[in-house]
């Protein structure tokens, strides 16, 4: 299994030079408050991606690719409507909701901040979809693209 990290996010320097741009690309990445491995099955998952789901759907966001692993999510996404910082917002919210209903618990899901990265022009979509859908092979919890179930991206050929 691949190395384990237990960083707490600190959301006030995560904050420190962000910008939202409607209609730029950001890789994000959110954590579980503790790092607790909660997303092992279907439908635990399930919540995340409907939250996902649900973003595009209100046009918040336009998912080009995801990954959810057992204690974070990454999300390559163009921003919709409204800034970042509220689309993670209401995507955590929206997840914690429906996570803490099928679990019958209450309380914070998530721990506070996300890591954003905001794609460069020269940088390549397909390239940071790519490294997404590695990060569970690199995680040991696959041996190759498209092994492990969740995961999606827009571009079949990635996952082949």
């Amino acid at each position: 299994m691949g190395e384990r990290h237990s960083v707490v996010m600190p959301s006030p320097r995560l904050l420190i030079g962000r910008r939202s741009l409607q209609g730029a690309y950001y890789m994000l990445t959110t954590v579980v408050a503790g790092r607790e491995s909660i997303f092992v099955d279907d439908t635990t998952v399930e919540c995340v991606v409907e939250a996902l789901r649900c973003s595009d759907r209100e046009h918040r966001s336009r998912t080009l690719a995801w990954v959810v692993m057992p204690d974070h999510v990454h999300w390559l996404m163009q921003l919709g409507n409204g800034n970042i910082s509220r689309c993670v917002q209401a995507f955590k919210s929206r997840s914690s909701r429906a996570l803490n209903l099928h679990r019958g618990s209450a309380g914070s899901l998530w721990q506070r901040g996300f890591y954003d990265h905001c794609i460069r022009s020269d940088e390549s979509l397909l390239t940071q979809a790519n490294y997404l859908i590695e990060n569970p092979i690199r995680s040991g919890l696959a041996t190759k693209a498209g092994e492990y179930p969740y995961c999606w991206t827009r571009w079949p050929s990635a996952t082949e």
